[in-house]
């Protein structure tokens, strides 16, 4: 970790975010960039504590690390897959630090499995979780930002949300990850265009390969793709960007990290 101190009167003082799947990965590096620029950051996930998941990485070490660097950060435990957890997320946030200014989607359940074998119940849980809720916490923090005269929705793709192209080749079972992503982003922008005129900004970062805890339990990162890999820094500024941006000339992106942040001239901050 680097040493870095968080800047409490930065561009994003006085507003909350809340992010999802944040005890590790991508959405720790997250939690870590909006707090530095001085956003209260309420971070979510099912793990907890240690020995909540075989991964490594919890919402306490998430918050800690935070606060060591000067931050405002707190945690809530929350199942995504049920609608009353979502519920009660977004209520408790809110009971902590206000009213939701930045959500921040990127919680995630994935199964690589062939069509003709995915099980009902994943397929379903997948739903729920990549794109279900998404669009129900969206529902929950609209009306108070809309209250407020504006707000920021980030979604977390993938490029598994593309179309496979010809030459075809057996894939690992990708089909429901990328269905998942595809429908993601068609909200994105579906929603984006309905929130225009209340001046709130919905958009994607699609991180392409990062080395987290999660990519490495599905082995993705080998011989053939560990050239592609990613600094976790440019997904994290990019959704800094994003959320920080004008609503009403950056909404409606799918942006992919490293051209994004090249498009703008900006570099990723090292994290707190």
């Amino acid at each position: 970790m680097a040493d870095i101190r968080v800047n409490s009167d930065g561009p994003l003082k006085g507003r909350v975010a809340l992010v999802t799947g944040a005890s590790r990965g991508i959405g720790e590096a997250i939690c870590a960039r909006l707090a530095q620029e001085g956003a209260k950051v309420v971070a979510s996930a099912r793990t907890a504590e240690s020995g909540d998941s075989r991964l490594p990485g919890t919402l306490t070490e998430t918050v800690d690390r935070i606060g060591k660097a000067g931050g405002q950060a707190a945690f809530i435990k929350a199942d995504l897959a049920l609608a009353a957890d979502r519920e009660r997320l977004i209520q408790e946030a809110e009971a902590k630090f206000g009213p939701i200014d930045i959500l921040v989607n990127n919680a995630a359940i994935t199964y690589f499995i062939p069509v003709e074998e995915f099980p009902e119940k994943r397929f379903k849980l997948m739903m729920e979780v990549q794109v279900y809720a998404p669009f129900h916490l969206s529902q929950l923090v609209i009306p108070g930002m809309r209250e407020r005269g504006g707000g920021w929705i980030v979604n977390i793709s993938s490029p598994a949300g593309l179309h496979p192209k010809m030459p075809f080749q057996r894939g690992r079972g990708g089909t429901v990850y990328g269905m998942c992503k595809a429908a993601l982003e068609r909200f994105t922008t579906g929603l984006a265009s309905e929130v225009y005129d209340d001046n709130i900004a919905v958009n994607v970062v699609s991180p392409g390969l990062v080395d987290t805890p999660g990519v490495a339990v599905h082995g993705l990162i080998n011989e053939n793709s560990k050239d592609r890999v990613q600094p976790i820094e440019y997904i994290a500024e990019a959704v800094y960007r994003l959320a920080s941006g004008d609503p009403k000339s950056m909404t409606g992106r799918i942006d992919y990290a490293e051209p994004f942040l090249k498009e703008l001239g900006v570099k990723p901050a090292e994290l707190v």
